[in-house]
């Protein structure tokens, strides 16, 4: 099986790194396009109006990896449709540092790629390891490895989104199947002016999360593993219906 990573923190980032090298080792075809550096929080976002520059990189047994100068989008679109490696089987996004979580996930760069991959066909996980601090990267990648055929026997066409927490794994408390809770941030723009005087803002604030215990936010603060499925169909049937009716009444 051929597996493409990338991911939003770049390259040479550990989570990626350290999930190329377990999964190589475990015998997998893997491949890496992702971008040249830190592209955190870019959402959906791909690039128009600039050339996309790419750095070439050998992996093991003629695969390559190639780092690419704009977002985790950008770098899927051109792995599969650019046709810079072989179409994969599967595609995964990570490991993130930090979560993934809630309604966070329409802003981060790590689950657009792998939403990236199943509008392009290909089945597609997203996956964090749910701290800043915690860096020990190797538990995450092995159980990604270990519950492959898992994800993978389910035949899932839309999209996983994986967080597991950021401790020991003997600390894991077990797996969750989750929806995606809500993530209320009262956000706070503090105001600042630069020495030249110009105007600039650092926006900061505090999230207040939906702790009911169906939620991936629920399962990680528990120390549970959160294995959420995604699709990619945001139409909102319900109202979809009544704007039907609405509009059948005019007529």
């Amino acid at each position: 099986m051929h597996i493409l990573l990338t991911n939003d923190d770049g390259y040479f980032a550990p989570g990626i790194q350290m999930l190329y090298k377990v999964l190589s080792n475990t015998g997998y075809d893997v491949s890496i396009v992702a971008p040249e550096g830190q592209r955190s929080a870019t959402g959906h976002s791909i690039t128009l109006f600039n050339p996309l520059f790419v750095s070439e990189h050998l992996l093991k047994e003629s695969l390559k990896g190639f780092a690419i100068s704009g977002t985790p989008s950008d770098c899927v679109k051109l792995a599969i449709q650019g046709e810079l490696v072989p179409r994969p089987d599967l595609l995964i996004s990570g490991i993130n540092q930090g979560p993934n979580l809630g309604t966070d996930i329409f802003y981060s760069g790590t689950v657009s790629a792998a939403m990236e991959g199943v509008l392009l066909g290909v089945p597609s996980i997203a996956v964090s390891l749910a701290s800043f601090e915690y860096q020990e990267f190797e538990p995450a990648a092995a159980y990604v490895a270990e519950n492959l055929k898992l994800f993978r026997k389910l035949d899932y066409k839309g999209l996983i989104n994986l967080n597991l927490p950021g401790k020991p794994r003997n600390e894991w408390r077990g797996l969750k199947v989750t929806r995606l809770g809500k993530a209320v941030y009262e956000n706070i723009f503090e105001q600042r002016t630069d020495p030249r005087g110009r105007l600039y803002y650092w926006q900061s604030g505090t999230m207040t999360p939906d702790n009911e215990s169906d939620t991936d936010l629920w399962a990680i603060q528990e120390g549970f593993v959160s294995v959420t499925p995604v699709h990619s169909n945001l139409t909102d049937y319900a109202n979809l219906s009544l704007w039907t009716e609405e509009l059948a009444k005019l007529k």
